[in-house]
C-alpha cells in the first residue's frame, strides 16, 4: 500500500476512535444517572423546605392559640365580675370571636400537621433512593472511565505509528496531505475505475488520462480534478 494511503488509513482510524470516544453509550448512561440524581436532589430539597415551612407554620399557630387562650381566660375572669348587661354582652361576644378564631387555628394546624406527616413519609421514601441512585451513577462513571481508557490506549498506539508513517511520506506530499486534511476527512484516496474514492465523482476519460500521466511522473500520485484530493494509482 502507498505510504500516503497507510497514513490516511491510520488518520481515519484515529478520527473514528475519537468520535467513538465522544459518543460512547457509557457517556449517555453517566448523564442519565446524573440527571436522575439531580432530579432526586431537587425533589428532596423541595420536600425538606416545605416540611420546614410547615414546622414554622405550626409553631406560629400554636403561639397564636396560646395567646388566644390567655386572652380568653382573662376575659372570662372579667365576665364573672361584670354586673352591667351590656358590658357582659360585649365580653361574651369577644370571647365567642376568640373561640371561633381558636377553632379556625385548630383546623389550620390539623391541616398543616397532616401535610407534614405525608411529606415526612415522602422524604423517607426519597432518602431510601439515595444509595441506589448514587451507586448507579458511580457504576456508570466507572464503566465510562474503563471504555475511555481502552480507546485512549488505542489512540496512543496509533499516534506512535503515525510518527513512522508520516516519516515515510515525502515532505512535499505530506505538506499537501496536511493542507487537504484541514478541509477533508479523507485527503488521500484511490482511483476506483473512473471514480475518485474521495469525492465519489466519475471522471471523464480525458481526466483519467491526465491523472495516469501525472501518476507515472510522480510515483503513482496525482490529484483529483474535481475535489483536489491526492489520488493514488
Amino acid at each position: 500500500m502507498s505510504a500516503v494511503l497507510e497514513l490516511q488509513a491510520a488518520d481515519t482510524m484515529r478520527d473514528q476512535l475519537r468520535h467513538r470516544r465522544e459518543t460512547l453509550a457509557e457517556r449517555d448512561a453517566v448523564q442519565g444517572a446524573k440527571n436522575e440524581l439531580v432530579r432526586w436532589n431537587e425533589a428532596r430539597t423541595v420536600v425538606r423546605r416545605r416540611i420546614e415551612e410547615l414546622a414554622a407554620e405550626i409553631a406560629g399557630i400554636e403561639d397564636q392559640s396560646a395567646a388566644i387562650d390567655k386572652q380568653r381566660e382573662k376575659l372570662q375572669k372579667q365576665l364573672r365580675t361584670v354586673i352591667a348587661p351590656r358590658e357582659a354582652e360585649a365580653l361574651q361576644s369577644e370571647i365567642a370571636g376568640l373561640t371561633q378564631r381558636r377553632s379556625d387555628l385548630d383546623d389550620d394546624e390539623l391541616t398543616a400537621m397532616e401535610e407534614q406527616t405525608r411529606l415526612e413519609a415522602e422524604l423517607e421514601a426519597l432518602l431510601a433512593k439515595e444509595e441506589p441512585l448514587t451507586s448507579e451513577y458511580l457504576a456508570a462513571e466507572a464503566a465510562l472511565s474503563a471504555a475511555e481508557t481502552d480507546i485512549d490506549g488505542e489512540l496512543v498506539r496509533i499516534d506512535e505509528r503515525l510518527v513512522d508513517l508520516r516519516a515515510a511520506v515525502a515532505k512535499p506530499v505530506l505538506k499537501q496531505y496536511d493542507r487537504l486534511r484541514q478541509n477533508f476527512v479523507v485527503a488521500a484516496a484511490t482511483l476506483a475505475g473512473s471514480r475518485c474514492d474521495g469525492c465519489h465523482l466519475d471522471l471523464s476519460a480525458a481526466e483519467i488520462d491526465t491523472i495516469r500521466d501525472t501518476a507515472t511522473k510522480k510515483d503513482g500520485l496525482a490529484e483529483c480534478p474535481q475535489c483536489g484530493r491526492i489520488l493514488v494509482l
